[in-house]
């Protein structure tokens, strides 16, 4: 393709676009972020729930999209991201395939290298990491696996953005250069003659080639037994010849080799990537302070179970004392400085008692309700979330909570999308693709339902930890977390199958970029703030319109009592839960507006109007009844709506019932 072709992505008109492909935590997803500036839209791939992540590169005059694909270990696809990963490469066209390699696990990442660079693709390397690999005591002689390879190698590090302007340079040449001629070095193969007589034949029959001659990346694939280039091809006579001919190929080697096709070029481009791994890498001395960081004392159950609870305890701790700080300090400065002066502007703009009282339901309520729960809480887990992913420590919980997982159907790669709940269920759900079956991701889909969003967090933190006691919201944490283990538990032993083994690599910490986290940080809480406060802020004022004109005292008296009578909490905490729906934060902004506007600034702290037991229960209901619209509309997409409206079911019966006894066992407790 050339350089100057132009292409269509959506709305944007590009030059080109490119694909980065790599195993996962190569640091491919800190190159895209780095190349788009954290820009990037997401659009399902054809036919597939999978999204991708695209986003523009503006460079040197050249426009040009950018494509994240799935990390995958290879081509041959197990689960549906993976499957998303081999499409986009064998059906999708690229002006340049970006492979993305980790330096100091070389031999491992050429595999699917060496697999990509087999389909004849135009392919530029990015050699990513080779600042840790250093400190692990590793060179790669670039210009030799150049040499070796045929594809141009780029040095990078993603995390500070070396190598990068290299990268694009790159990028742009081989996009420029004509189709066909980037050069690739043909790979040997024990059978290699076997294979270029494959190739010979079918460009040398005209019976065998048609008009538009087999892509070379279908020959290869088709060479390896791949059911979906066959299927693809068998709807023709020509095809079904090219097919005939490929078998022929195949059950040569079997009978030279007495092992399936696939297996003989797994093990051949294994023995290749650790002969060349070997070939151009060389040790070198290691910086002593460097040492420990390549120790995985973050698996090591001694060590890693009580790391893992004090990262927690740390999490929540910082979220506390930081996010009731911040909560406080904006309530006092909004209550003395801002409050009476939107007053008195609303009363003087309208000129009418009624409609300022509306107004001020949203500008003065509404927007300090958002303040003190989005900053203090929202903000500071995105915080917290962004250095935990910059690290690496997620991927190192998967291994230690594996065999806790499988007691409840699933195993320890599932936990991610469940640590991934704490922040959003919406991506959470998304990355539950990860999983290979049905089963584990409908199963994990319903634990992240259950999983206590950072909205939902903040209701738990601002409304039981800051004003009733952090103990207090350590019981509601609890209760939740048996809940998932109850409900896991259950589902393993009705759903028929079982979870499947957990294969995966370790991977040490790293420095995270205080960079990255701000960009991180900043791009969520964006979205959060672009989304929350205008919600917020209308829905705060229809509350208002609904108090002040005399609706909403009639709906709680006729409401009201039954929902007192089965949960306990007065009828504007009820309200607060139906409006809640929209999105989890609005629960509690939405109460601090209602308070806020019948008692005045100061009333941001709730225990004016509900006691500590009221609170307690509102966070536990909150916590495990209806997720947001948005969770639901994605698990709607992912699993279909007799799923979604089974697991919408259960989640409000389980908030109920749970809510009602505990309010009913707290009664008896005082009454006693």
């Amino acid at each position: 393709m050339s350089c100057h072709e132009a292409r269509v992505l959506g709305n944007a008109q590009v030059d080109f676009q490119i694909a980065l492909a790599g195993n996962p935590n190569v640091g491919k997803s800190a190159i895209f972020n780095r190349l788009t500036g954290l820009t990037a839209i997401t659009a399902n791939y054809p036919g597939k729930t999978v999204e991708l992540n695209v986003g523009i590169v503006n460079y040197r005059k050249h426009r040009f999209a950018v494509v994240d694909l799935p990390g995958t270990y290879g081509l041959d696809a197990v689960s549906e991201d993976q499957s998303v990963a081999k499409d986009a490469l064998l059906f999708e066209r690229y002006a340049v395939v970006v492979i993305v390699l980790d330096a100091a696990n070389l031999e491992r990442n050429l595999y699917q290298a060496l697999q990509i660079i087999d389909l004849g693709l135009p392919v530029v390397i990015a050699l990513n990491l080779v600042d840790y690999a250093a400190r692990k005591g590793i060179a790669v002689d670039t210009a030799k696996l150049e040499q070796t390879l045929g594809v141009p190698i780029v040095p990078t590090v993603a995390i500070t953005g070396q190598g990068l302007r290299r990268l694009l340079d790159t990028i742009i040449s081989v996009a420029a250069t004509p189709s066909g001629s980037q050069g690739n070095v043909k790979l040997t193969y024990t059978h290699s003659e076997l294979i270029e007589r494959f190739r010979g034949t079918f460009k040398d029959s005209s019976e065998l080639a048609p008009a538009r001659p087999l892509p070379a990346r279908f020959q290869q694939r088709l060479i390896e037994g791949d059911a979906e280039i066959e299927a693809a091809l068998h709807g023709t006579l020509t095809g079904r010849k090219v097919i005939e001919v490929a078998n022929a190929l195949r059950t040569a080697i079997e009978l030279k080799e007495n092992e399936p096709p696939q297996l003989f070029f797994c093990r051949e481009r294994q023995r290749i990537a650790h002969e060349i791994a070997q070939e151009v890498t060389r040790p070198i001395k290691i910086r002593e302070e460097a040492a420990l960081l390549s120790r995985h004392y973050a698996v090591w159950p001694p060590t890693a179970i009580p790391l893992m609870f004090g990262v927690i305890t740390g999490v929540f701790a910082f979220m506390f004392f930081v996010g009731g700080f911040l909560s406080d300090m904006i309530g006092r400065l909004w209550g003395s400085f801002v409050s009476p002066e939107l007053q008195t502007a609303a009363y003087w703009i309208l000129r009418n008692q009624l409609a300022a009282r509306i107004a001020l339901w949203g500008v003065d309520g509404g927007v300090l309700a958002a303040l003190s729960v989005g900053v203090p809480y929202v903000l500071t887990f995105y915080i917290v979330l962004a250095i935990l992913e910059d690290t690496g420590y997620l991927g190192n919980v998967a291994y230690i909570t594996d065999s806790v997982m499988r007691k409840i159907g699933l195993h320890g790669r599932s936990v991610i999308p469940l640590i991934m709940g704490l922040g959003c269920n919406v991506p959470a759900i998304m990355a539950t693709r990860v999983l290979t079956t049905r089963r584990e991701r409908l199963l994990a889909s319903t634990l992240v339902t259950l999983t206590p969003c950072s909205a939902r967090i903040a209701v738990v933190l601002g409304a039981v930890a800051y004003l009733v006691g952090w103990q207090y919201a350590v019981v509601v944490f609890l209760i939740d977390l048996a809940v998932i283990g109850v409900i896991g538990k259950a589902l393993n032993l009705v759903m028929p199958g079982e979870s499947e083994g957990l294969i995966m690599e370790m991977f040490p910490f790293h420095m995270p970029s205080l960079r990255s986290i701000l960009d991180k940080t900043w791009f969520r809480f964006k979205a959060f703030v672009f989304v929350a406060f205008p919600v917020v802020t209308i829905g705060s004022i229809f509350l208002g319109g609904l108090y002040e004109l005399g609706l909403l005292n009639a709906f709680t008296k006729i409401s009201g009592p039954a929902f007192y009578a089965v949960l306990g909490l007065p009828p504007v905490a009820v309200i607060a839960l139906l409006l809640g729906i929209l999105r989890k934060e609005l629960t509690l902004q939405l109460l601090v507006a209602l308070a806020v506007m019948q008692y005045g600034a100061s009333a941001h702290n709730l225990t004016v109007f509900m006691s500590p037991a009221e609170l307690f229960v509102f966070a536990v209901i909150v916590t495990l009844y209806f997720p947001c619209v948005a969770t639901m509309s994605v698990l709607k997409r992912e699993m279909g709506w007799k799923s979604t409206a089974a697991i919408m079911v259960g989640d409000i019966g389980i908030a109920f019932i749970i809510g009602g006894a505990l309010f009913h066992l707290l009664t008896a407790i005082q009454l006693a």
